[in-house]
């Protein structure tokens, strides 16, 4: 028996929550939640305030929905969303020192690599790790949205309302500066998942 639930457009359903149909908003929570979350722990680094943001994204379509252009997709849209709620919340923790352990494990997702074959690389992992940390936020955004997400440049320009060669720009000197912290780490291919390539 088909679900046609899932057959129907991000535009048909924002059309219903400007009805205020809140099945409709449930159906956009259950289609787009994970990866709101996944973004959003990556740049927070903080289960709590990945699963606030996550869901102040879609409070958000449910209080926006008459703003959102139904003719463009809707991912991009929450992507922004969440990256400007996950700067403000990374802002008022700066006196905090945020931890980046997990932020490999969560990048190296199953979609990835299996677990049993992560087990065989945990000090590799650690040392990405380490290497990671040493990025700026704006560095680790683009490496998020980039290799977790799968974003294009283009898409991730547009989501940070900035130039594409800013994008460019902060995903070299990332790479650069990962190549430089690995150097002296044998690394392959599928382990650095293009990191420091």
């Amino acid at each position: 028996m088909p679900d046609f639930d899932s057959e129907l457009s991000d535009a048909h359903l924002i059309e219903r929550v400007r009805e205020n149909d809140l099945d409709s908003l449930g159906k956009l929570f259950d289609r787009y939640y994970s990866q709101v979350y996944r973004s959003a722990i990556v740049i927070t680094q903080d289960n709590a305030a990945a699963e606030d943001i996550a869901q102040e994204c879609f409070l958000k379509i449910h209080r926006y929905a008459s703003r959102i252009d139904t003719s463009l997709p809707l991912i991009p849209w929450l992507y922004r969303v969440t990256v400007n709620l996950s700067y403000t919340w990374v802002t008022r923790q700066k006196k905090r020192t945020i931890s980046l352990d997990g932020m490999v494990d969560r990048l190296m997702s199953p979609n990835w690599l299996s677990p049993d074959h992560l087990a065989e690389h945990s000090e590799t992992q650690r040392q990405v790790r380490e290497a990671i940390g040493q990025l700026n936020l704006n560095q680790r955004v683009v490496i998020a949205l980039h290799y977790l997400s799968g974003l294009s440049l283009e898409e991730i320009a547009e989501i940070l309302d900035c130039p594409l060669g800013t994008v460019k720009s902060r995903l070299h000197y990332a790479r650069e500066n990962l190549r430089h912290q690995l150097q002296t780490i044998h690394l392959t291919g599928e382990v650095a998942h293009g990191y420091a390539r």
